[in-house]
């Protein structure tokens, strides 16, 4: 087992030291790796194992800038594998940075909700609606453009009496998290000061009724 050597970059340039590489306009400094050439046996000879000095690098890092970020990876080998610490150290490591899948942003497509099929998606995929969160959308939307206050909610979502029916703030704790569920497009359910909920249609935004009427039963 391995770890790094700590390398230092002599402050003047002999003719047969090779050239630095030229860094490309635009570029900047986002850290750097330090190759530490060092098997157990060396390590436990003067008295420290490789995890403890691991955390003593690591701890220095964090006094000297304690929002610095670091990785340590130990570098593994065949026993008996000829040659330096540390060059074997960086040929295990050098490509071994996890590759951070690319970010594309998310095409938005609006919203579509179907009243017949009792289905929401959002740009694109099938929105993950409990039933009681599909009602209260649907209990908006059908009241498009009106004021739904926390009573009246209740009164129509909790109106059989299998469950136990919530208090105001029990509603506006389903809203939020309907919100959530509705990300950028949360806004359609509008909060009125003092009155309660409303669903305002935006541009994005389509409702299908079906053929036949919708099975809202309230």
């Amino acid at each position: 087992m391995s770890l790094a050597t700590i390398t230092s970059l002599p402050t003047t340039r002999t003719a047969t030291q090779p050239s630095l590489r030229i860094v490309p306009d635009g570029s900047e400094a986002r850290g750097f790796a330090l190759y530490v050439g060092l098997d157990e046996d060396k390590a436990r000879a003067a008295g420290v194992d490789l995890p403890a000095l691991v955390e003593a690098l690591r701890a220095l890092t964090a006094e000297l800038v304690p929002s610095a970020e670091t990785y340590a990876a130990v570098a593994l080998a065949p026993a008996g594998l000829g040659g330096r610490d540390v060059d074997i150290v960086r040929r295990a490591l050098a490509d071994r940075v996890p590759a951070q899948p690319a970010t594309t942003k998310k095409r938005r497509t609006g919203l579509t909700l179907d009243l017949g099929r009792k289905k929401l998606r959002i740009d694109g995929e099938t929105a993950g609606l409990t039933y009681r969160e599909f009602e209260l959308l649907q209990f908006l939307v059908l009241r498009e453009g009106r004021t739904v206050t926390r009573t009246e909610i209740i009164d129509a979502l909790w109106s059989d009496a299998e469950h136990e029916v919530p208090n105001e703030r029990t509603i506006d704790v389903h809203v939020r998290r309907l919100r959530a569920k509705l990300g950028e497009y949360g806004e359609v359910v509008r909060t009125v000061r003092g009155g309660g909920y409303r669903f305002d249609r935006h541009a994005d935004v389509v409702i299908r009724y079906g053929e036949a009427p919708s099975p809202d039963r309230f």
